[in-house]
């Protein structure tokens, strides 16, 4: 019976790593894509009122 509860904690745990890799790399990516995405120049609009032409 401990043979049986031994392989069940040892196959959680691999599957927990996995699991923690697989986040962990995805967090990394998106860290870096996000960095590297171009960001866009913020520019200030001077706004007049223009009268029509009569």
């Amino acid at each position: 019976m401990a043979d049986v509860f031994n392989l069940v904690m040892l196959f959680c745990a691999a599957v927990g790593s996995m699991a923690f890799g697989v986040l962990t790399a995805y967090g990394l990516f998106r860290i870096g894509f996000a960095l590297m995405r171009p960001r866009s120049a913020r520019v200030t609009l001077k706004v007049g009122t223009q009268l029509a032409p009569e």
